[in-house]
């Protein structure tokens, strides 16, 4: 019912943007509301597909669709010219729903029980391509620290540009190959190893196909819609609140954008059902490494506003590899308790914090997006 009053969100943010032309930050605060539940009954709407469409194409049905409201956000936020802020909310969904999401789920799964346990081998598959996922993403940025040393050929800032985005459309290809590749890995050829015990139900009948459907172009238009507006008004409500721009695309937009999967993995964790909460909250987080990162600088090329896989903070980098070390600590034996749920809860505030105080240029060069600076490069004051 709390989703569904969020609906109202949607035409008083239509009204406020079209017909009363308020101030940028109600448009912002009241389109971020209003993806919210949008998100949500994609979701819902994708499930019923996947149920129409057995259980291989529905596993690929929600695999690729769980993070849609996030991919759409991004695009427009692309098309403002915000490429910092993309990366940001990459990083935002990475720590959120590794650490904030599974987080939840664990804690609000423990009510009532000493430990919740789970698939190890699944536990242990997830781990493995977090780590790689760790690689791939901190690859291009020591490429460009290494191109900048003494000693490398590429001194000029455009040459060093083309071979930032040379790399990080190679990365980005390899990425998406190897995200097909463990769909046709858990979903056909190893399915039965990583199937979910009492895997995820249906509440109530199913929709007929066309209902289901339709709710899924109609959302995924409204999201569009809403995500033009939020966008739209991102530079004018970060000036207004006195945040950066980063803060909000690491923070708020990373959170509205994977909202749904917090309530699904917050779900099945307390009916019992953690391995699945495991695997929604680091599927999840997975999924952007490997399909929805690199997705966003193929569709930059394309939109003219090329975008690199370089993170402008050595934060950032932090938080990647803290997001591995800690979610392979938590999951390895197969079993969780709330204290676990907390430390992942503490380690995304740590972060948050961090990422609150962090003064960033206004608007660092998404065409080199250094990360760390060689020896020889004076630092800002």
């Amino acid at each position: 019912m709390f989703m569904n009053l969020l609906l109202l969100f949607v035409p008083v943010s239509l009204v406020l943007e079209y017909v009363v032309h308020a101030p940028p930050l109600w448009v912002f605060i009241t389109s971020t509301l209003a993806v919210v539940p949008l998100a949500d009954w994609l979701r819902k709407a994708t499930e019923h597909v996947a149920h129409h469409a057995g259980p291989t194409i529905g596993g690929l049905l929600n695999v690729t669709f769980g993070n849609l409201a996030e991919l759409i956000i991004a695009i427009f936020v692309l098309i403002e010219g915000q490429q910092a802020v993309v990366k940001a909310q990459i990083t935002g969904s990475l720590i959120g729903n590794a650490l904030l999401g599974l987080g939840l789920a664990i804690v609000v799964g423990s009510f009532g029980r000493h430990k919740q346990t789970f698939s190890r081998e699944n536990a242990g598959q997830l781990s493995g391509m977090l780590f790689l996922l760790v690689v791939a993403l901190l690859l291009p940025a020591f490429f460009d620290y290494t191109e900048r040393l003494p000693g490398f050929t590429p001194s000029d800032a455009a040459e060093r540009a083309r071979l930032n985005d040379a790399l990080s459309l190679g990365v980005a290809v390899v990425l998406i190959a190897v995200y097909l590749l463990n769909l046709v890995y858990t979903l056909v050829t190893h399915r039965d190893v990583f199937a979910l015990d009492g895997g995820e139900e249906m509440h109530g009948r199913p929709w007929p196909l066309a209902r289901a459907l339709a709710v899924l172009v109609g959302g995924t238009a409204l999201i569009a819609l809403e995500s033009e507006m939020l966008s739209g008004a991102l530079e004018a409500t970060s000036s207004t609140l006195g945040l950066s721009p980063f803060f909000l695309g690491i923070i708020v937009l990373a959170v509205v954008g994977n909202f749904a999967e917090y309530l699904g993995a917050t779900y099945f964790a307390r009916k019992g059902q953690i391995g699945l909460a495991v695997s929604i909250a680091v599927g999840a987080t997975v999924q952007v490494a490997l399909l929805t990162a690199p997705l966003l600088v193929l569709i930059s090329h394309l939109l003219g506003k090329p975008m690199n896989l370089i993170f402008t903070s050595p934060l950032e980098l932090v938080a990647i590899v803290a997001v591995a070390l800690i979610v392979t600590a938590v999951t390895k034996d197969g079993e969780t308790t709330w204290f676990e749920g907390v430390m992942l809860i503490a380690v995304y505030i740590l972060l948050a914090i961090a990422f609150y105080f962090v003064t960033p240029h206004e608007a660092p060069d998404h065409r080199t997006g250094a990360v760390l600076a060689p020896p020889a490069v004076t630092q800002r004051a």
